[in-house]
């Protein structure tokens, strides 16, 4: 029997979204398997305030109002304390405005930012700011890498990002080539094909899962990575695997975590004890969603509460949650840590720098 006695009023129930179709449903196995391990450790010690965490994982791929219709019917039972998930923007956005107000939601993706911020949402992915900004920094004194050409997906995280790209370089003959594609698509002919992507230095990639997969594929066969340095924030060893090892030639990826990362080797250890060394990979993007699930954690310890105001005001107070790896600090409703920059060596990472 549960140490918790298996009383229903004795658990804290979160809603974890996560695409299991389309592009970004391959890293679902991943972000599962991640975040069994955070329901792993929490459980075996006290819970959260002292009853059971169980999570539901309900399906992130489709039209962002139909995910937030489900998460509505659910918030509705008045047996959901919290929303986490690895998701796209687009329905973060029609997510959180069935949440605002009403539950945590710990956002576990990389985004573009936020202009405004409903009540209790928290962004545990890294914004460009933190993130892509220093990394194209890093990229200029290693490589003189200073045009950019960008291909994205067509909503609203590429899209911002896009801008705060622009606006960090300062100059709009640096980005001489831009193309937003819709999800799902399978042939890059038009942005490959454009002469304009000869004056690049190199490509910001700011597309999904298999999309990025497919378009560094092909971009490989052009031969243009010798010359061209890539950069991308979404891809991960999952991403890695499905474009095959000569696809990656020449990519730089930041990121908060990487598997063999100065301190992270324990928790892979952690991860294969309790799920075998054939699970699903734990990458950067499954490793957002397990510390999402640990920082609730926190946050609820912090505030005595999974209420969303007070929650938001011990944050607002502390600015720093207590998880198991350390201390988060949070700079209003972004969590902020440490950033990498790694090459893909083939289907693995070589960490090259802290920026």
């Amino acid at each position: 029997m549960s140490p918790f006695g298996g009383n229903p009023e004795n658990v804290i129930e979160i809603i974890n979204i996560v695409p299991q179709q389309g592009p970004g449903g391959i890293f679902a196995p991943s972000c599962e398997a991640a975040i069994s391990l955070a329901l792993e450790e929490i459980n075996s010690g006290s819970g959260i305030l002292g009853r059971e965490l169980r999570v539901t994982h309900i399906d992130g791929g489709r039209e962002p109002h139909l995910v937030a219709g489900e998460v509505a019917a659910l918030l509705a039972t008045g047996m959901v304390h919290a929303v986490t998930g690895w998701h796209t923007s687009a329905v973060r956005r029609a997510v959180e405005r069935v949440t605002a107000g009403r539950v945590p939601y710990l956002f576990a993706t990389d985004h573009e930012g936020v202009e405004s911020v409903p009540d209790g949402l928290f962004m545990i992915g890294a914004d460009p700011e933190h993130q892509i900004v220093p990394a194209l920094g890093w990229l200029r004194r290693s490589f003189e890498a200073r045009r950019w050409a960008i291909i994205g997906n067509d909503y609203v995280w590429p899209r911002r990002t896009a801008q705060a790209v622009r606006a960090a370089l300062q100059d709009p003959e640096l980005i001489p080539l831009e193309l937003f594609v819709p999800m799902r698509t399978r042939d890059f002919g038009r942005f490959l094909d454009d002469p304009r992507l000869d004056l690049a230095d190199g490509i910001i990639v700011l597309l999904v899962g298999a999309d990025v997969a497919r378009f560094n594929l092909q971009f490989s066969r052009t031969g243009r990575s010798d010359q061209q340095v890539r950069m991308s924030p979404a891809v991960d060893e999952n991403v890695l695997l499905a474009a095959g090892g000569g696809a990656n030639h020449n990519l730089f990826v930041p990121s908060g975590f990487f598997v063999n990362g100065p301190h992270d080797r324990e928790r892979l250890d952690r991860y294969h004890r309790l799920h075998g060394w054939f699970a699903p990979t734990l990458t950067n993007f499954s490793n957002t969603s397990y510390e999402a699930i640990h920082t609730l954690h926190g946050m609820a310890e912090l505030a005595g509460s999974l209420e969303v105001r007070r929650i938001q005001a011990a944050v607002a107070d502390r600015r720093v949650v207590e998880t198991p790896w350390g201390e988060v600090g949070f700079e209003g409703v972004q969590a902020v840590r440490p950033t990498w920059l790694a090459r893909a060596g083939g289907v693995d990472f070589e960490i090259l720098d802290g920026i």
